[in-house]
């Protein structure tokens, strides 16, 4: 919230108590009830969180009431209280509010299944009509089922425990919900305890449909955290990674960007979306999703980009379109996060690029799963490399890293494909008992399949075609100063490629020569792929040369595609953009204080508190840091920029910045801040596939952010009315229900 926001809180409470407290103090430790507020400020759009308008403040104070008592004449300060303290008394007004007796027509307001948690204020008291002990009860036994899921979420414990399918008929085996339940009633839990000692130990406890319904809360609250963390900062971006496999199921990562009230540029995961095969259903999805769902407000997003796998990159491509349609300020970008040359490889609708790239991914992994693989590759380089140790040892250390992921990729596997075939060779070649079935069989496959001409003659062409990228694409992920000049020699680098296309002939005769010499090398023979002979049924034109059919069927469309693909991402408007990172003082000082950012800033107009003023400010910063002291150093990055302690001065180029840094080009400045990807893969790696659950992955990956165990049960309450009362378990599908249990 922003700070003449809180001060006007403040005031209207009338708590000079509060007056020196910074608005980071005011949202962490205090709380404001929502019955001081009109109820026009309110805006309640989900059925987990009501939210406060942006202009809300408070006015509905008695504070006259007071003037009778002679104990409330002098009060003291009241003093900042502890995480601990505030966990103590939210735990007594717990226990208080069961013991109460309020008035029921509160609590019908309340049916919306909201629960309100104000922007900058006191944490609303729900008044709730008096609780039976049997309801009392049940929801103690609700909110211990709630902390067991939300534990298996924090511990990646999968929630089946059996192959249920491969038991005998008539054989019960609990899974790992039921087996932390037992141990909970084992260990104490009197409330689970008087649920279920009567109940037979061949029984389900919660039922599969329960244990859904009860994730999908805990999901939607947990995201609901960081959500509205976005929502109070207005602006933010799109990202989605590839797409992975959820227990058979391919889905969608999908991460939110925004600034956050310290001015931290954060990039969380929120979810997993269903993937749709036709790209018009899922771009309807994924909009729907985003805003019905999640309740983000589109018209404040202003950057979107998709790490995509080969083969999914048109169909993102149709979303981002259709996304630009209704919103024009959801600029389509790269991700930071990917390099550019490996981004419009996997782009190329070519079915033997995509081949190649699973290729080399699978060949990074071997290795990476063997330490001793590894050493033995070190071997092999040496040799390969004895008149160049230069060469050889930089290599070496390459492939201890995720080279797969370089701007160089193809050049560094040109480089290395000898010592890598000679490797895997030596492995399946090996007589001893040094490597597994595992590695032997892998070697023996990657080793023919590095070995194949097309394969030798896609990298080869890819390796000098994206040479023409590769330092461009470099530039933007580096400082702020290499991305806005890369901007600038976006023109040059088309001018570059449309060249190449108009002397195809030339160049391709040079990359083709180059791919035979290095099969050649290898003693692979040079034919055409046998897919494509098999095809023709041997009917093809014989003027039909390996050569031209190269030419025809990679080089040529592999041009085409990366002219135009650089185009759509770096668009006029996604240009003006970036030519607005001159506003960062170490970029203006390297222009000598010589920049006009209002002609390019005129596409975030709408976004500035005082776009009258913002020329007047805009000369008033250059010369802030033209003039400066002679021993303050410009700042380098949007990071540094907005947590200057004048920023607020300078409201609009505090805006423009706050703005320019989510579009997802940027890189996350500090890394604490851009874990969410981190964790996701770190989930995807550690889950088997068939134990991944979209609504356990998001509390795996978010398991520090906080949760509300009493939100979780009263949302449950209300959303399943009929199923919290006391019932019998249900059987298990496989289940013998015993007179003796």
């Amino acid at each position: 919230m922003e700070s003449y926001q809180c001060q006007r809180w403040v005031e209207n409470c009338r708590r000079a108590d509060l007056e020196d407290k910074t608005p980071d103090q005011l949202n962490k430790h205090y709380r404001l009830c929502a019955k001081h507020f009109e109820t026009s400020m309110i805006c309640r759009s989900s059925p987990y969180r009501t939210v406060l308008r942006d202009n809300a403040v408070p006015t509905i104070f008695d504070l006259t009431s007071h003037l009778n008592n002679p104990h409330s004449r002098h009060r003291k300060r009241i003093k900042e209280l502890s995480e601990d303290e505030i966990r103590t008394l939210k735990q007594q007004k717990i226990d208080e509010a069961f013991e109460r007796k309020q008035a029921t027509q509160e609590s019908n307001e309340n049916n919306e299944q909201n629960t309100v948690s104000e922007e900058g204020g006191e944490e609303q008291e729900e008044e709730a009509v008096p609780l039976t002990l049997e309801e009392r009860e049940n929801k103690d036994y609700l909110k211990s089922l709630f902390e067991i899921l939300i534990l298996m979420g924090k511990q990646n414990i999968p929630l089946d425990g059996h192959n249920v399918d491969e038991l005998p008929e008539g054989i019960f085996a609990s899974d790992n919900f039921q087996a932390l339940l037992e141990y909970r009633i084992n260990g104490g839990d009197e409330v689970l305890r008087k649920r279920f000692e009567m109940t037979a130990v061949n029984l389900e406890y919660c039922s599969k449909t329960q244990q859904k319904q009860m994730l999908e809360i805990c999901e939607n609250c947990v995201r609901e955290e960081t959500l509205r963390e976005v929502r109070d900062s207005h602006f933010f971006s799109i990202v989605t990674d590839e797409v992975v496999d959820i227990a058979g199921e391919e889905h969608l990562p999908v991460l939110v960007r925004f600034v956050d009230d310290s001015h931290n540029l954060r990039e969380e995961f929120i979810g997993f979306l269903p993937y749709e095969a036709d790209p018009e259903i899922l771009a309807v999805k994924f909009h729907a999703t985003i805003t019905e769902k999640w309740g983000l407000n589109m018209e404040y997003c202003r950057g979107q980009a998709y790490i995509v796998s080969s083969g999914f990159a048109s169909k993102m491509k149709v979303v981002a379109t259709r996304l630009l349609e209704k919103y024009p300020q959801a600029v389509y970008t790269l991700c930071s996060s990917c390099a550019l040359n490996v981004w419009l490889a996997k782009s190329v609708p070519v079915v033997g690029v995509s081949i190649a790239l699973g290729t080399i991914e699978e060949v990074c992994c071997l290795f990476n799963q063997s330490p001793q693989l590894l050493v033995e590759l070190d071997n092999t380089i040496s040799a390969v490399f004895q008149d160049n140790d230069e060469k050889g040892n930089e290599l070496k250390k390459i492939c201890r890293s995720q080279w797969t992921c370089r701007h160089d990729t193809f050049e560094v596997l040109v480089d290395l494909l000898q010592a890598l075939v000679l490797c895997l060779d030596a492995v399946t070649s090996d007589l001893s008992d040094r490597w597994n079935n595992f590695i032997v069989g892998r070697a023996f496959v990657l080793s023919s399949a590095l070995t194949d001409f097309d394969f030798i003659v896609t990298i080869v062409i890819m390796k000098n075609i994206l040479s023409f990228t590769r330092a461009f694409g470099k530039n933007l992920q580096g400082q702020t100063s290499d991305v806005f000049f890369a901007a600038g020699s976006l023109t040059a680098v088309l001018h570059s490629l449309n060249e190449v296309m108009e002397n195809i002939e030339v160049y391709h005769e040079f990359w083709f020569e180059e791919a035979t010499s290095l099969a050649t090398k290898l003693d692979v023979q040079i034919k055409l792929p046998g897919k494509f002979r098999r095809a023709q049924q041997g009917n093809f034109d014989p003027d039909m040369t390996s050569e031209n059919y190269y030419k025809e069927i990679l080089s040529v469309p592999t041009i085409e595609h990366i002219i135009q693909e650089l185009k759509d991402i770096f668009s006029e408007q996604h240009l003006k953009a970036l030519k607005c990172l001159s506003l960062v003082p170490s970029v203006m000082g390297q222009l000598k204080f010589n920049t006009s950012e209002e002609h390019h800033a005129d596409m975030f107009k709408n976004d500035l508190p005082n776009p009258d003023t913002l020329s007047a400010e805009l000369h008033c910063w250059r010369i802030k840091w033209k003039h400066r002291g002679k021993d303050i150093e410009l700042p380098a990055t949007i990071y540094e920029a907005l947590h200057l302690p004048d920023i607020k001065f300078f409201p609009n180029v505090y805006a423009l910045l706050k703005v320019l840094c989510l579009l997802p080009v940027m890189k996350v400045e500090n890394e604490k801040y851009g874990i969410g990807r981190r964790r996701l893969k770190a989930y995807l790696k550690n889950t088997l596939t068939e134990q991944r659950s979209s609504n356990l992955a998001l509390l795996n990956i978010n398991f520090d952010i906080k949760h509300d165990l009493d939100l979780m049960v009263d949302t449950y309450i209300k959303l399943y009315p009929d199923k919290v009362e006391f019932q019998d378990c249900i059987p298990s599908n496989n289940s013998e229900v015993t007179d003796d249990a």
